[in-house]
């Protein structure tokens, strides 16, 4: 298991809270517990230690707990208000991976943590740090992941020399030119983990950096997580930064928002997005699939001149190369597909007319709407 956390204070409190929530995350870990129970415990314990005092002095913390299967590389990982993890994939791009979370430690003694489950593929890197090494220097969120994921995309070496250029490149020389906004604002202290598979690109042996024959990521939203598709466009994007043509990109951005939508907004299931960019005969292809358990198939529509939605479909066929909808059991899969290069958009969907062929869309231009 690895563990990351960060206590709220900078005083001889917080140090002795860090002290023996330690204890306690490790006791509970090798009692066998899973990760959404390992950080449970360690909230009541949190909360009991800082409410139940005569001289009241309630403290949170956030942390992120990660169970390893070192042989397959599956992660289980369950996020108690901490930030969330980061990939770097064997060809050098770098994502943000969306997790499922919690409240910090310590605030409501009944939380619940829901878990996350992916792998961590050949070559990959993860990489768990506080928001100490995003905002050093007085950089806020944003402007220091930016300045974060440049590094990670720029290094070449193993991960010890990783882990230097990432406090380097906050915390060293270099950081006088890489100011932010917020300078003024008093220094937070850094944790750093890396962990990575070893493969061609992880730097943990001596292989070079390779280009995967594919590249995926895959993201639910629930019903209640209207805010996730802003993080399904920053994925696409991120996983599509070296396509050859921007606008592709754009439109990959745009399909994937409309889909995503149509899904909370038509149905009452949770959406999961998957999508690939699968490299052939030297030429890559980007395909997305939205999948819900819905059993109303979408149909096209002829939306009037001021109607507000129903034009989903119309971007779908000019944007994307091929999409349709296939039905799977119980629910169905909408997909679309976009070719890297030359080559005018425009695809028809399978059995071009048939009602349910088609993609949906969002309440600002929907593509499909539900019956």
């Amino acid at each position: 298991a690895l563990v990351i956390g960060d206590v709220q204070g900078h005083d001889v409190r917080a140090a002795g809270l860090m002290g023996q929530l330690r204890i306690a995350l490790r006791a509970y870990a090798s009692e066998g517990h899973r990760p959404d129970a390992v950080l449970s415990r360690a909230s009541r314990f949190l909360h009991g230690m800082t409410h139940d005092e005569e001289m009241s002095d309630p403290r949170f913390a956030t942390c992120l707990y990660v169970a390893v299967d070192p042989v397959s590389g599956r992660l289980e990982i369950a996020r108690a208000g901490h930030p969330d993890p980061v990939i770097r994939m064997a060809d050098g791009t770098v994502m943000l991976r969306p997790t499922a979370g919690g409240l910090p430690l310590g605030i409501d003694p009944d939380a619940d943590y829901p878990t996350t489950r992916f792998a961590l593929q050949p070559g990959e890197t993860l990489m768990l740090c506080t928001d100490g090494l995003i905002e050093t220097g007085g950089h806020d969120l944003d402007s220091g992941w930016l300045r974060l994921r440049s590094i990670l995309e720029r290094h070449e070496g193993d991960l010890e020399a990783l882990a230097d250029a990432l406090v380097q490149g906050v915390h060293g020389p270099s950081s006088h030119h890489t100011t932010g906004p917020l300078a003024d604002r008093r220094e937070d202290d850094i944790a750093l983990l890396l962990l990575c598979r070893p493969g061609p690109g992880c730097g943990c042996d001596d292989t070079v950096t390779v280009r995967p024959r594919v590249r995926r990521m895959l993201l639910s939203v629930g019903q209640d997580e209207p805010e996730r598709i802003a993080v399904a466009r920053r994925n696409v994007r991120d996983l599509l930064h070296d396509w050859a043509t921007p606008d592709q990109v754009d439109s990959a951005e745009l399909l994937v928002s409309e889909m995503v939508t149509n899904v909370l907004v038509h149905t009452d299931a949770d959406a999961l997005l998957l999508v690939e960019v699968v490299e052939e005969d030297g030429r890559r292809r980007l395909r997305v699939e939205v999948f819900d358990s819905g059993d109303d198939l979408p149909h096209k529509r002829r939306p009037g001149e001021l109607a507000s939605s129903g034009r989903g479909l119309l971007l779908i066929g000019l944007l994307a190369h091929a999409w349709g909808v296939d039905p799977r059991g119980e629910g169905k899969s909408i997909w679309f597909e976009l070719y890297e290069g030359p080559g005018e958009p425009g695809g028809e969907a399978p059995g071009e007319g048939v009602p349910g062929d088609g993609v949906p869309g969002d309440g600002e231009s929907s593509a499909v709407e539900g019956p």
